[in-house]
Formats: C-alpha cells, sequence, structure tokens
C-alpha cells in the first residue's frame, strides 16, 4: 500500500475539510475513474477495472497494468491525496498459479462465485485460461475470447507458468465427433471416464488398437475412438472458412437446444452459436451478440439479400432512436437462398423471403445489419496461432 501526498497539499494538513470540499474531491476522482475506463476498460465482460474511494482511500482493481499506472498519474497530476490501495490482478493469494486448463467436458462459467449466479459463457475441456482471483472454491478467469467470469475449482486443473507451458509443448487430440465419450480401454464402450463434446482438447499419450490414448489436464487417461478425434496441429492446419463449410458445421448443430450462455454442442445461446460454427473453422470471435457486430465489414442489404454470402452475420434489434443507443440482441448466420441459421428456441434455419413457409417476419422486423468475417477480424486465426501448443 503506497500513500502519495503531492506537495502542493502539504500546508493543508490539520484543516477541516467541508463537505463541498469533498464532494468536489469525490466528483474529480470519479471523473478520473470514467476517463480511464474508457480507455482502457470500455467493456466489463473483457476487462477489469473497478475503483471506489474511502476517505483517502482508493482501492479496488483491474488486469490491466497500465490503466492503474496511469490513473495514479492522472491523480498525481491533478494534485489529489490518496492512499494506494488498488491491487493488480492476477491476486497474489493464488501463488503463482496464475493458469488454469478446463478439465471436464463443457464448463459452466458464471457472473458470481456461486452455481445459482447467471451463465455467463462456457469452456470446453482442455480451454487453458488465465486466472486473476479466488473466492471460496471459485476462480476469476479469463477466456482465450478475453470473456471475464467465474468457474468452478472442480472445472479446472490450475497451473503456474512452468507446468503450463510443460502442458502446452504436449502433442494434442481435438475431439471432432458432436458428442460421445472416453473410455477406460481401447475398443471398449463401457466403462467411461467422462463424456466428450466437439472441441475437447486432451494430451496424446499413444495410439493403439484403432484408438488414442489420451491424458486429461488433471492426470485422468482414457481412449477416444480414432474416428472421432484429431491431432490438433492437424485439424487446426486444415481449417478452411468457406462458405460450403460454415454451411456444414452449422447444420451439424440442428436441433441442439437453445441455452443461455451456451457456447457447446450441449446448448449454444445465439452468439454462442455462431461463436462454435467459426470455432469449428478454425476462426474465434468475440462472445457476445453486442461484441461481434463491432468486427467484420457491413454487407449492403438495402436493396435485399442478394449481396450476402454463406457465413455472413446477420444481427438483430433496436435501432438508435430518440437519443437511445442501439442495442444488438440476436446474431444469426446467412446460409443461401433467403435462409439463416440461428439458435432461438433450438439451432433452427429461417428464411426471410416473405413467401417461404419458414420466413420469421419477428426477426426480419428487427433486421440491423450485415457483416462478413474473414481471418483479419477474429480474435485468434488456429490456423496461425495454436492455443493449445
Amino acid at each position: 500500500m503506497k500513500l502519495f501526498f503531492p506537495a502542493i497539499f502539504l500546508f493543508l494538513v490539520g484543516c477541516s475539510t467541508s463537505k463541498n470540499t469533498t464532494s468536489s474531491l469525490n466528483s474529480s476522482i470519479e471523473s478520473h475513474v470514467n476517463l480511464i475506463k474508457q480507455q482502457y476498460a470500455p467493456d466489463a465482460r473483457t476487462a477489469v477495472f473497478t475503483i471506489e474511494q474511502k476517505g483517502k482511500i482508493i482501492k479496488g482493481e483491474t488486469n490491466i497494468p497500465e490503466a492503474k499506472a496511469s490513473f495514479i498519474t492522472r491523480l498525481q497530476s491533478a494534485g489529489i491525496s490518496f492512499i494506494d490501495s488498488i491491487d493488480v490482478l492476477p491476486n497474489a493469494q493464488l501463488q503463482e498459479n496464475n493458469f488454469a486448463v478446463v478439465t471436464i467436458s463443457v464448463a459452466n462459467l458464471r457472473t458470481q462465485p456461486k452455481h445459482a449466479a447467471e451463465l455467463a459463457t462456457q469452456a470446453t475441456l482442455g480451454t487453458p485460461l488465465k486466472v486473476l482471483k479466488k473466492s471460496s472454491s471459485w476462480y476469476l478467469v479469463q477466456t482465450p475470447d478475453q470473456y471475464i467470469s467465474w468457474v468452478d475449482a472442480g472445472g479446472i486443473q490450475l497451473h503456474d507458468s512452468a507446468t503450463y507451458a510443460s502442458w502446452k509443448a504436449k502433442e494434442k487430440i481435438i475431439y471432432t465427433h458432436p458428442f460421445g465419450f472416453v473410455y477406460a480401454y481401447p475398443g471398449s464402450t463401457e466403462n467411461k471416464i467422462s463424456d466428450a463434446v466437439y472441441g475437447n482438447v486432451f494430451e496424446l499419450v499413444n495410439k493403439m488398437n484403432g484408438a488414442f490414448e489420451v491424458k486429461f489436464p488433471d492426470g485422468r487417461t482414457g481412449y477416444i475412438p480414432i474416428k472421432e478425434g484429431t491431432v490438433y496441429n492437424v485439424w487446426a492446419k486444415t481449417r478452411k472458412p468457406t462458405e460450403p463449410n460454415f454451411v456444414q458445421t452449422a447444420k451439424e448443430l440442428m436441433g441442439v437446444p437453445y441455452l443461455w450462455g451456451g457456447t457447446s454442442f450441449k446448448g449454444v445461446d445465439c452468439s454462442g452459436f455462431t461463436k462454435t460454427v467459426y470455432f469449428m473453422n478454425g476462426l474465434v470471435l468475440p462472445r457476445d451478440a453486442s461484441q461481434q457486430v463491432n468486427i467484420g465489414t457491413e454487407i449492403d442489404t438495402k436493396n435485399g439479400w442478394d449481396n450476402l454470402k454463406a457465413g455472413d452475420l446477420l444481427f438483430f434489434g433496436t435501432p438508435a432512436k430518440d437519443g437511445k443507443p442501439e442495442r444488438v440482441v440476436h446474431v444469426a448466420m446467412w446460409i443461401g437462398n433467403g435462409e439463416f441459421i440461428h439458435a432461438s428456441g433450438r439451432v433452427q434455419v429461417a428464411s426471410l423471403i416473405t413467401t417461404a413457409p419458414n420466413y420469421d417476419a419477428s426477426e426480419h422486423k428487427r433486421f440491423l445489419r450485415a457483416k462478413r468475417i474473414n481471418t483479419d477480424h477474429v480474435l485468434v486465426d488456429l490456423s496461425k496461432t495454436f492455443l493449445y501448443l
């Protein structure tokens, strides 16, 4: 904890402070907080910058060291005396276990450190996480798409930098079947070790009797049929985000139930669906529809749908009006012939052609814009950046 008293304030020691002065000081600090948030942490889903004032104590936390440094500099330049009690994450309580890997087929990440909290997103087995802090048996983590949320300790394996580097260096297998199991013995369909879903990543131990012997991030071992998995670096290098591939992979999720916060074959929300489809084609999108709309190139749809290509994302919501900002609340993917596929109740196909039997009038009415996403727009291109190696 560091105490800052700019020289300009030394002569005030021992003087009383009026309520108006205190109020003015609070307002000044709040304005600095807001400016730093705008610069470094405009989206609380992907960055932490929470600050509060208790007398002269400025307390809070951030996962962006530059944000704290800039904030402190601003306060000092403004001649504000304060006691620095701002924690830079990862928290020291973690004892350098600042990394984790998901150990179950699908881990549920929540908005608060409790099972009753809202589901924020999901992370599949083998997903690497940055660990920011701990609360009881929960950890605040950041996913590869930068999303920050809480995960139960039972779903992850903690690592320090050395053990994490060792795990990353091992050859990996990615599970490419929509849903299945890891078995205790090769060729067996009994004695299940775990369930598995598309995108699960394991350490490759051996290949035998038509099965991959795999190791979980927590040390368990088992077997998956060779036809249900692929060596990860082969899979990543062969991803081709083409129109036919977008359509094919999207339709593999047909019928998967809608799940708020879902991003896996166990359930998806609207943006979790588009995110999963793009991941299956080697591209990592931002998590939410209101984030996905900020990337890509807008496609002209003023005169109809002829300019759209399969894989383009369609965004729906409420346009800006009467001083109120635009609200993007839904996203779907164009598949051609006037149709789009989206998660609404379940993953299903609908049409924007008024004469089509599957015409969706409600979505048509709230359509906002379409965006085309290429490899330059995404958070990660898995053909170039191997998250798991």
